[in-house]
Parts: C-alpha cells; structure tokens; sequence
C-alpha cells in the first residue's frame, strides 16, 4: 500500500509500505476514506519532534473495516469507523475511568513500528476498545465525513478543553488561539451552554468561522493588547472560562491574564517554545484552576457522536483544502505557510 512516510524536516514522501496485517486476535484493519492533517504534526515536519527517517505520520482517520482477528466483537468487515489519535484497550483501569489516552496498553497512531493515519490502510491494535461504529450511509455524504472526521481529534480535544475550563450555561469563555483545536472549543463551549464567548485570533476567515460555531466576540490584538481587551468586555474581570489551544509561552501566559478571578484554563495547545508562561503566585492569589492535557478523545466520542449526526454540531467547516493522498506534503505546506486551516486527505 502507499502511505506518508516522514524523512527529515520538511522531506514527507508517500512511498510503497507493506500491507497493514491482523496480527494479534484483537486487531483490526481499516482501509482509510478520510484523513487530515493536525496541527501537532507540524511539529515533526518542522523539525521540532523528533522522528526516525521512514516513520509514518498522521494521527486522525476514519474508514472502512477490512479485515478483523478472531476475538474483535464489536465491529465487523464493512462497517464504516472512527479511530481516535491513540488507541486503546478499553479495559484498563485507565480506561474504564474515562483517561483513555493513559491506557495501560495503548498508543498513539505513526509511532515508531505502527502505521500512519495518512496512508491508505491502517492496522488497529484493540480494535474493540479503540474503533468506534459510524452508520453506513455516512459514507457516501462528504459534509458529514467531514463532521466525523473530527470526532478523531479536533473536536473531541476542544470539548475536554471546554470541559476542564468550566464552560457552563451562563459563563464567559474565552478562547486563545484560532487553530482548528481553537474553534473546536468555541463549538463546544457554545454547546455547552456558555452565554458570551469571546474568540481571540488575529485571521479573519478563521474568526468568521468562529462567530459562524457561536462567538459573540472576536479580539484580534496580542500579548498585553488582548488581555486589555477581553477586561474591557468582561467589566475588567476576565472570563470564567478560558481555553489555551496554542502551547506557547505567549498563549499560556495570556490566558491566565484573562481569566477571571476563580476561572480555570482548560489547556490544550501542545506545549512547546521556552517556557510555560505560568506564574503560580498568580494563579494561587487568584485562585485559578488549570486543568486539561491530552485529550482521552474515545472517552468523548459516544457523547459528541449524536449531535453531529443530527447536525446540532458540525465541525466540518474547520477543512478549508483537501488533497488526494499524493498531495499531502503540498498540504503540511499550505498548514505550514498557515494558506490551510486544516488539511483533509481523501483516498
């Protein structure tokens, strides 16, 4: 089969790899109909993770069952499926709390010796614990592919980072970054119940997607100007909630500067540059709570899964290009060159 293989920083290819194979009785494999790009594998196309040359990449897949091992139950040959960024046993002591991403046994799709969501079949370890049925006639409807599609990742972390920030009915949440992590947190916070969102971001057609998912606020300045900003629209207090969707030392250090006293930031942006940005007199004076880390996304999966189905969510507008499987090193570059909000990849 044919997949995305990572070389150096800045070198994708897509090169011939051996067929994904059930291995273990548990396994499954699934021929991938939709993939994307995340923003967290910039991180190894920049050169800022580490890969070993020939690694598979991508994280975030939906497809079609091919083939299973004798002890997989709960899904079959030719059922449509969504797979999270990590797999799971769903057994664990872990998992059975709902911290899927801390199973005992799982991992996380392109690690080293595991195939890649952009590729053109996956195998799955624990395909019990881990796939998760879509209904069939999905499959031939690309708006709700789409939808689905973020039910891998996106939408499922922006959810845990609303959760751990305390969007509620009735609160203000503000939300630090305009990725698709970002906006996906401002369609959960909506979601939600929160009355006032406030959504900072400094691109227009990501902050026009986000009035679209429920903002009723859009600050475009940075650093001391944004937190000036959002106190002028809190009547100087900040928010109750406050998303941190980038992982700079800028970002977290903004959002502990907007929340409000006794809020909690719920952080998601994978953490990199030179620090954390946090001061823990402050947060300890003010009473901030920090909450968040990687998304246990399965854990969210059945919950989120309903209202995309029957369209009270639809994340599907964070897909602004889509390539077929030889263009994916054109879209790490339009992400890359911030032209792409997030890449989706068919066939």
């Amino acid at each position: 089969m044919r997949a995305t293989t990572i070389h150096a920083p800045f070198d994708l290819r897509v090169e011939d790899v051996p067929d994904p194979v059930v291995r273990q009785p548990g396994d499954a494999v699934v021929r991938v109909l939709r993939s994307c790009v995340c923003g967290s594998d910039l991180w190894a196309y920049r050169g800022e993770s580490a890969r070993t040359p020939g690694q598979r990449i991508g994280h975030e897949f939906l497809g079609i069952v091919e083939e299973t091992g004798a002890e997989v139950g709960t899904v079959r040959r030719g059922d449509l499926v969504v797979a999270p960024f990590m797999w799971s046993d769903g057994v664990c002591d872990y998992c059975r709390e709902g911290l899927t991403t801390s199973c005992e046994h799982g991992g996380f799709w392109g690690s080293v010796g595991s195939d890649g969501g952009q590729g053109e079949a996956v195998r799955v370890p624990y395909a019990d614990g881990t796939l998760v049925a879509l209904p069939a006639d999905a499959a031939s409807d690309d708006r709700l592919l789409a939808a689905l599609l973020t039910l891998s990742d996106v939408m499922g972390t922006g959810h845990h980072a609303a959760l751990g920030a305390g969007a509620r009915p009735g609160a203000t949440v503000a939300v630090v970054g305009d990725g698709a992590v970002g906006l996906c947190a401002v369609l959960a916070a909506k979601r939600l119940g929160a009355e006032r969102i406030i959504a900072l971001g400094r691109h227009e057609t990501r902050t026009d997607i986000a009035r679209r998912f429920g903002a009723t606020d859009v600050v475009a300045e940075r650093g001391d100007a944004a937190v000036e900003a959002v106190r002028e629209l809190t009547r100087g207090q900040g928010a109750h909630a406050v998303v941190e969707a980038v992982g700079t030392e800028q970002s977290m250090s903004t959002a502990v500067n907007i929340t409000r006293d006794g809020g909690a930031i719920g952080f998601v942006g994978v953490p990199h540059g030179s620090g954390t940005g946090l001061d823990l007199s402050v947060m300890f004076d003010r009473n901030i709570a920090l909450r968040g880390g990687v998304a246990p996304v399965r854990a969210y999966i059945p919950e989120l899964l309903p209202d995309v189905l029957d369209g009270t969510i639809d994340p599907s507008p964070v897909f602004d290009l889509t390539v077929t499987l030889d263009g994916v090193p054109d879209g790490y570059k339009a992400m890359d060159g911030r032209t792409a909000l997030k890449v989706m990849v068919t066939g």
